[in-house]
């Protein structure tokens, strides 16, 4: 009690309680006895037995665990005697141990006849919880709470009357262990052997979902429990069983098998309707344009539901037009409700093949329309990989440009490739368009001649070159024939003299010039090959030609002798 009370009776109701409390010979030391509240004073509860002297019993013995303590003036209660006019003329009584004994007394006989007892649980403690049972204290073990479902917290037990069976008691040490599944184990045992009498195949009845795994779910029919694969479910593929049922929501189920000497049950929710699949020629054809929406996707497919109950599937090379699609989850997202076009029926696999590019019109059909080899075109770059870049040409058509085909010198394309990036806009030239490959090449070094081709339009082969020495090793020379245009030729150590005593690269310096004739261009590789060699045959033949003849028998040094002197 928070509040103090203090009611007394008057005088003359006193003195006739003193007489008629002479007159009980039932109070007795060491036994239970009923006394009235003759007052209630700082938390003391004083109580008449019928004996000379009244006793006194803490306010706080009337009070149970999970109960507020209600007593007043004039009520009745049965207390236990300890002793009768003590050495200082008081009669000791106690609620406490009289509310136990009574307790004890009646919880024996309910163990004794395996009875039923209520308990309220006012407390958690290690394994378990502490239940008061009529102000004794009893102990229910985690483990004896529930058999038919796990409660998560034992909270929401407590303060609450539970039924309950006695495990086990000993009064001697003051130990109770109490039980809840001993009860619902019994309950389930009678409803289990309901549940087999009326429960065959083909039955439908309701069960409350019980638990929930990725491979289906366990239903609870009352005593019995059955599970739902996860293809039993939904005509649908679903995911996850959590997707389409609530964990403890009561639900209705078909029994498909019931192998009755095991009690093992397997359930079926999707059987509860028909199959759509027995009539989905009859709902749709190949080419219709049907309703979807996006359930699921990974690198390769996306995943949709059909009318809402059939699985259709579209592949990556059906979501775009583009030769690389991209992840799906660039073109579609969950949930989207998008329109495909139906491919296949799969009646064995159970699934619609769709697509989603053929909404639209082939791109490729129209790009003859829009552009033609060798046109120039600015666009923008949208992905870079280490052979080159792609670039959007029309529609959901990329052409790419090859990493060699950034610059006509082999050596910048890669510095150039380093230097771009997604997003920046670029000038290209289409090399080659090839509809039935779906393909398109591009150039950016075809946007400006070759200017090896035009230094050997300018200078065909056979011609004479002057040139500069800019490299020197044991195999030839490099010669530098346009600085401007970055023009280089090469001299193979065999080709610097007709003279093999002089075919020395120890001879020439660099920065030297040097006459040579062009023998030959490598178209793959862009190299100028030069002959100093053939340039002096060259001229030792025109100095033949011009100052001797064959039949003379003078040698080419005579004539230039006799040359010199003149």
């Amino acid at each position: 009690m928070s509040q103090q009370t203090t009611n007394k009776i008057s005088n003359s109701e006193y003195d006739t309680l003193i007489t008629n409390s002479l007159k009980n010979s039932s109070a007795k030391e060491k036994s239970i006895t009923t006394g009235k509240i003759i007052s209630i004073e700082n938390d003391i509860v004083t109580i008449d037995v019928g004996l000379k002297s009244e006793g006194r019993i803490p306010l706080s013995e009337f009070s149970r665990p999970g109960h507020k303590t209600e007593v007043e003036v004039g009520d009745e209660t049965e207390v236990f005697i300890e002793n009768v006019d003590n050495s200082n003329g008081e009669t000791l009584l106690s609620r406490e141990k009289a509310v136990k004994q009574k307790a004890w007394h009646d919880l024996q006989n309910s163990f004794n006849e395996n009875k039923v007892v209520t308990g309220v649980p006012f407390n958690r403690v290690k394994g378990g919880m502490s239940v008061d049972l009529s102000g004794v204290v009893a102990f229910l073990p985690g483990s004896q709470i529930e058999t038919r479902q796990i409660i998560k917290d034992t909270k929401e037990l407590l303060n609450k009357p539970l039924e309950l069976m006695i495990l086990k008691m000993d009064k001697y040490r003051g130990n109770i262990v109490v039980s809840r599944k001993a009860i619902t184990e019994n309950e389930l045992k009678e409803q289990r052997s309901e549940l087999l009498k009326n429960i065959k195949e083909g039955s439908i009845i309701e069960g409350k979902v019980k638990n929930i795994t990725d491979y289906g779910a366990f239903i609870d029919l009352g005593g019995i429990d059955g599970l739902v694969h996860v293809t039993d479910i939904s005509w649908t593929k679903i995911n996850n069983p959590s997707d389409v049922l609530e964990l403890n929501s009561t639900i209705k189920i078909k029994v498909l098998k019931f192998d009755e000497e095991l009690s093992r049950l397997s359930l079926g929710i999707k059987q509860l309707t028909e199959n759509p699949w027995d009539k989905v020629t009859q709902e749709m054809k190949i080419d219709d344009k049907v309703l979807s929406k996006v359930i699921s996707m990974n690198d390769n497919n996306v995943h949709v539901i059909i009318n809402n109950q059939y699985d259709g599937i579209i592949s990556l090379n059906e979501l775009s037009w583009l030769k690389k699609p991209p992840h799906p989850s660039k073109i579609v997202n969950i949930n989207d409700e998008i329109e495909v076009l139906i491919l296949d029926i799969d009646d064995d696999k159970k699934r619609i093949n769709c697509s989603l590019k053929q909404m639209k019109d082939n791109p490729w059909k129209k790009l003859n329309e829009k552009f033609s080899i060798n046109d120039t075109f600015e666009t923008e770059i949208v992905n870079i990989v280490d052979f080159g870049i792609f670039v959007k040409v029309i529609d959901e058509i990329d052409g790419m440009v090859h990493i060699s085909d950034l610059s006509w010198e082999e050596k910048e394309c890669e510095k150039i490739i380093k230097n771009l990036k997604k997003g920046d806009n670029i000038k290209v030239k289409i090399l080659d368009i090839n509809v039935d490959k779906e393909r398109i090449s591009l150039g950016v070094k075809h946007l400006n001649n070759d200017p090896v081709q035009d230094y050997i339009e300018a200078n065909p082969i056979d011609s004479k070159v002057t040139g500069k020495i800019t490299n020197i090793d044991d195999k030839g020379l490099k010669i530098e024939l346009d600085k401007e245009k970055q023009i280089y030729g090469y001299i193979k150590r065999s080709n610097l003299s007709n003279d093999k005593n002089e075919n020395k690269t120890d001879r020439f310096a660099i920065d030297e010039k040097v006459d040579s004739i062009i023998l030959s261009i490598d178209t793959k590789t862009r190299n100028i090959n030069l002959s100093i060699k053939e340039l002096e045959i060259k001229d030792e033949k025109e100095a033949l030609n011009k100052y001797g003849s064959s039949a003379s028998g003078a040698s080419l040094g005579d004539i230039l002798g006799s040359v010199l002197k003149k």
